[in-house]
């Protein structure tokens, strides 16, 4: 058998060992993914409303259903196929981080001279890629929501911080689920469980799903509806 095939089995059998692990006590390793999450979300939320309070709003129109077009199913699932996207991109963060903590140094055990230097390297590297990479996504995202929150402020003769306060109740779930596999990387990195790491991206991609499902239906048909009422 292969060193990668050796390797792919060892980590399916940590893979399952870990789900076992974490479903005959959850909460302990569930309340780590949820401090980070929080974390990180508050931190992106502060970050826009500082943005949103300092630029100016920008000329082109910005849509948003049920303030600027009629609420519809339709837009629900334009929110969904976005956090999708974004959740997709978190989780194969996570299984990166898999692969280049657990599964590269497995495989590097297996060789020598070139091929095991090559292995030792790559690890660390990828690694190094994927935390800037997270960090730059968190800036620019942080910059983009900033300005188009300035923007749709503006056009609904609202403050940034009023406009922001109406998005909460769709905003902190979204990100928390969001945020739930980046929180278990910083976990597992800060602890060395590399190994643990697609067990990680299965379990909070699950927990992710439905709570994104029920923020998009908030966002589109309640949000709004609050926005409205704290503009008076």
């Amino acid at each position: 058998m292969a060193a990668s095939d050796l390797a792919l089995v060892q980590g399916l059998q940590n893979t399952r060992a870990t789900l076992a692990r974490w479903s005959a006590a959850p909460w302990p390793v569930l309340k780590g993914w949820l401090v980070g999450a929080c974390s990180i979300s508050a931190g992106l939320l502060l970050s826009v409303l500082v943005i949103g309070s300092a630029v100016e709003p920008g000329a082109a129109r910005i849509t948003f259903a049920g303030l600027t077009e009629p609420a519809a199913l339709g837009a629900v699932g334009d929110v969904l196929a976005r956090n999708a996207l974004v959740l997709a991109l978190h989780g194969f963060a996570c299984v990166a981080g898999f692969i280049a903590g657990s599964s590269l140094p497995d495989q590097a055990e297996r060789y020598s001279g070139l091929y095991r230097r090559v292995h030792d390297v790559a690890g660390p590297l990828a690694i190094a890629f994927v935390v800037a990479a997270t960090a730059f996504s968190l800036a620019t995202q942080a910059f983009a929501l900033g300005a188009g929150a300035a923007t749709l402020a503006a056009q609904g003769g609202i403050s940034p911080a009023l406009l922001l306060l109406g998005l909460l109740p769709h905003a902190v779930p979204e990100l928390v689920a969001l945020f739930l596999p980046l929180a278990a990387w910083v976990v597992a990195s800060r602890r060395g469980e590399w190994h643990e790491l697609l067990a990680a991206t299965i379990a909070t991609v699950a927990l992710a799903v439905p709570v994104l499902v029920a923020a998009a239906f908030v966002e589109v048909y309640v949000s709004p509806q609050l926005i409205l009422a704290l503009r008076g």
